[in-house]
């Protein structure tokens, strides 16, 4: 059932193997069984905020890769369709939590480009990567323009047409799940480093969560010192310059089709990285459901494969217009 003006719908989240780094929509690989990994770990995530008394838009589980929700209506704020006050739509924010500043955090980018100040996201000074904060940090990126971009909280504001009052419920609400989930996680024998949140408002004009959270694609976790999340993904194709060449082509104004061509991963790391989903995911929900390798042997394994993969991979080639 579609949504209608200040009404929610009822619709289908189906999750695939398929994946994306770096704001291109799809990856050439196919990560196998990763739709799976991430509707399981969605949907336990989901039932474990909401068992702390934080609302979503779950209703239930349809299929091992499926899960039914309340489905929302998205108003873009840049064509003028969203007022405050409107409801049963979409927050066109995405709201990033840290914990820690892994190596490959934006934020060591930003600021060394001037674009960023540590006192601007609440900070003396920026720590050594991989230092646990004194308290989480919260950012704001937009959500329904082709590059997302990192905006500051007035912005955000502005462009959620939320209330103050629902504004700051919504920072609030996103420290909450952020200690729900390092909670579980810790109890996983898991760090959860940052992650990424997404919020509607309801038929009444209160909030929830939409999306997933708690999953490899929405957080950063570390097991043992590894990264066990896209992470893995992210540093393979940042080595060959895939994230530099599309925030250039983007700046220039340049058509998604004619965006770089990926290569292909590595067929070692693609399996590697295959099976540390899975672990983490058995690991997550306590369901030994493809009795995958242990999670540190999983985690170590896809470790070595981006090593061997970086050192032996062509650069990317690129497709200009």
């Amino acid at each position: 059932m579609a949504p209608a003006p200040a009404r929610a719908g009822i619709g289908i989240f189906d999750f695939t193997d398929d994946y994306s780094v770096f704001h291109f929509s799809k990856m050439p690989d196919r990560i196998p069984d990763k739709g799976e990994v991430i509707a399981r770990m969605g949907h336990a995530s989901l039932e474990i905020i909401e068992r702390a008394g934080i609302r979503t838009h779950l209703i239930g589980k349809v299929s091992p890769t499926s899960l039914r929700i309340r489905l929302l209506n998205v108003l873009d704020p840049a064509r003028g369709e969203l007022s405050m006050g409107d409801t049963a739509r979409l927050v066109p924010l995405q709201v990033i939590y840290r914990n820690r500043l892994g190596p490959g955090a934006s934020v060591y980018r930003r600021v060394a480009a001037g674009r960023l100040t540590a006192q601007e996201i609440g900070l003396d000074r920026l720590p050594p990567p991989g230092t646990a904060l004194s308290r989480p940090i919260i950012e704001f990126t937009t959500k329904l323009e082709n590059i997302d971009r990192f905006v500051t909280g007035a912005e955000a504001r502005a462009l959620s047409c939320l209330s103050p009052t629902l504004f700051e419920r919504l920072k609030a609400m996103t420290l909450e799940i952020n200690s729900v989930l390092c909670d579980h996680a810790e109890a996983c024998g898991l760090i959860l480093e940052d992650g990424k949140l997404e919020f509607g408002v309801d038929e009444d004009g209160e909030l929830l969560l939409v999306d997933v959270a708690g999953t490899p694609d929405e957080n950063r976790f570390e097991h043992e010192g590894f990264d066990v999340s896209k992470q893995v993904l992210r540093d393979y194709y940042h080595r060959f310059g895939l994230e530099a060449e599309i925030q250039r082509l983007a700046a220039s104004g340049v058509a998604r089709a004619h965006w770089p061509v990926p290569q292909p991963l590595p067929p070692r790391l693609l399996d590697a990285a295959a099976e540390m989903y899975r672990a983490l995911c058995e690991r997550w929900t306590g369901e030994p459901i493809w009795q995958a390798r242990p999670l540190g042997l999983a985690a170590r394994q896809a470790a070595a494969a981006l090593a061997e993969a970086t050192d032996t991979a062509p650069r990317l080639r690129a497709r200009h217009p």
